[in-house]
């Protein structure tokens, strides 16, 4: 197990927070669903600014998947309208099962900012702990945080065949999408050839806690992972493969996690990359 800090934070740590306040970050998102900033602007953690997903945290649509990466200079503008400096601590959060935090956490990461954590449980946690909330509009402000892409690895779809012929490719999403047997979202069903079924919410408890850290472990060995032996992870389009990056280093396993975020959106753009059932 690793001395690493634990990427997570529960409610009651948050709300005992010793010195100055951490940026907080609203993301919540609904995959298809409506937007969520009326549930932010109804209730939120006290100074929390919001975080759009598509538009903050990915780019257009189109031949990089349905949430491609976003450009360096559009993260940098959205995170420094949120507050984030380069010196700041950063909490993110979600609804509850901590999808799009992690996505927005894993982005941080990979443009260089490393001081950040995702709230474990999200809202419905800080909520069921009773502490406090607030409503209104996300405020406005003015962070100087650089955006320098590369301090994470990301992967293509090469990089990601080659680990699923070679080393060990872990896909996020639930089974029955993986084995092709229920594809509700994308028009090609199937899997990466050589990909290992991991769905990303089987990490969590039926709270929306994440496992503890033994627990994750003990998963994610099952699965193959081997310490030091690098391990990509992909989805459907980058978001519950940030879920795994995050469970993977809570798990203490340390093995360097390559994250493919254009995914199985961006592999079935390709006619000539294989599918497996």
């Amino acid at each position: 197990m690793s001395a690493v800090p634990s990427p997570l934070i529960r409610p009651e740590t948050l709300a005992e927070w010793p010195d100055e306040p951490p940026v907080l970050l609203d993301v919540r998102w609904q995959l298809g669903g409506p937007d969520q900033r009326p549930a932010y602007e109804q209730g939120h953690l006290p100074g929390a600014a919001y975080v759009d997903l598509e538009t903050a945290l990915a780019g257009p649509p189109g031949a990089g998947g349905r949430h491609p990466m976003p450009a360096t200079q559009a993260f940098q503008d959205a995170m420094r309208a949120a507050g984030v400096c380069g010196d700041s601590s950063v909490v993110v959060y979600d609804a509850g099962n901590s999808l799009a935090a992690s996505r927005c956490w894993w982005l941080l990461r990979y443009f260089g900012h490393q001081d950040v954590r995702v709230l474990d449980g999200g809202y419905a946690a800080w909520s069921a702990a009773d502490l406090p909330t607030e409503s209104g509009p996300s405020p406005q402000r003015s962070g100087d945080f650089v955006a320098q892409p590369g301090a994470e690895i990301l992967l293509d779809a090469g990089d990601a065949a080659e680990l699923a012929r070679t080393g060990l490719l872990l896909d996020g999403r639930p089974a029955p999408r993986f084995h092709g047997r229920e594809e509700t979202i994308d028009p090609v069903a199937g899997h990466i050839p050589g990909a290992v079924s991991a769905p990303a919410l089987a990490n969590l408890q039926p709270d929306g806690h994440f496992l503890d850290a033994d627990d994750l472990a003990l998963r994610f060995t099952a699965l193959g992972v081997e310490t030091h032996e690098q391990v990509g992870v992909y989805c459907g389009s980058g978001v519950q493969a940030a879920h795994l990056a995050l469970a993977l280093e809570a798990s203490g396993v340390q093995a360097p996690v390559g994250v493919y975020i254009g995914s199985w959106s961006d592999w079935i753009t390709d006619p000539d990359r294989p599918v497996e059932l």
